[in-house]
């Protein structure tokens, strides 16, 4: 029995590893081909290289009209404020949703969850000619003055779900003590709201960092606005021909970002999710 036991484990992991293999291949492959000339990129089926060669990082960096600092701290600047308004829209209007009491609280929350239904696509055009109208095209401002309106309905809901977890009683003894509905969002919910909180926030560097379609929709006039989603574009036509080595070098380094924030945040990504079952 024991033997029988021994080789199912064995089993069983080896087909995990195989189903992590194959997952990550794509990964690999890109690791490996960005250290590869461009010559031998698509004639070498291995993933180690014959020819190892830094050259595609050093020239990659600095092959466009501005070097790819620019648009790295583009991003990074982008998706700071972005974060900090989803954090703070989204966890206020969960904490209304959550806590508070007014008319027609249940129709709001409903119409707010049926926009995760609605195909970004549907309001694309009308929401373009907003932001032409308000002269807002080529600039950041319809990146991320949105975010402080609380639009993303998913992180609404998810800081509804964490609230909702935390006991009431705690208000009540922040009421007892004088404190007002504000006090008691910014110092007893605010905090206790953490993994819900670094949850929106990671999650929102993702969707922000690797957004490509919006930030080519009203950046793509200046290069000097360019993101790393459009910079790394810019190596299919800056010279009418692709340089693939380049181009998967800048493109290892732009994962660097999210993989440090992930691994960072891991332990509260858990706990925030986990813990934002469906209640009431």
């Amino acid at each position: 029995m024991r033997f029988s036991w021994l080789r199912s484990r064995v089993v069983t992991h080896l087909l995990l590893v195989l189903g992590a293999f194959v997952m990550l291949y794509p990964l690999l492959w890109m690791v490996s081909s960005s250290f590869k000339p461009d010559t031998i990129i698509f004639q070498e089926k291995g993933l180690i290289p014959s020819v190892v060669t830094l050259d595609n990082y050093t020239y990659g960096w600095t092959a466009l009209r501005e070097p790819f600092t620019t648009f790295f701290i583009n991003s990074l600047l982008l998706s700071l404020v972005v974060i900090i308004g989803n954090v703070f829209s989204c966890t206020l209007t969960g904490y209304a949703f959550a806590r508070l009491k007014f008319k027609f609280k249940r129709v709001w929350f409903a119409l707010m969850l049926a926009t995760l239904m609605l195909p970004v696509h549907a309001v694309l055009v009308p929401r373009y000619i907003l932001f032409n109208e308000l002269g807002w095209v080529g600039t950041y401002l319809p990146l991320s003055v949105p975010k402080f309106f609380a639009v993303d309905a998913f992180f609404v809901f998810l800081s509804v779900q964490f609230i909702r977890g935390i006991p009431v009683d705690l208000d009540q003894a922040a009421e007892v003590d004088g404190a007002n509905k504000y006090q008691i969002f910014m110092y007893i919910i605010f905090p206790l709201s953490l993994p819900a909180v670094i949850t929106t926030a990671v999650f929102t560097f993702i969707w922000t960092w690797k957004d490509f379609f919006s930030q080519l929709l009203y950046l793509s006039n200046d290069i000097d606005l360019y993101t790393v989603p459009l910079g790394l574009r810019a190596f299919m036509d800056s010279t009418g021909s692709t340089s693939f080595g380049p181009l998967m070098a800048m493109s290892v380094l732009a994962l660097v970002p999210t993989f440090i924030i992930f691994v960072v945040a891991q332990r509260y990504l858990v706990e925030g999710i986990s813990t934002t079952g469906f209640k009431g």
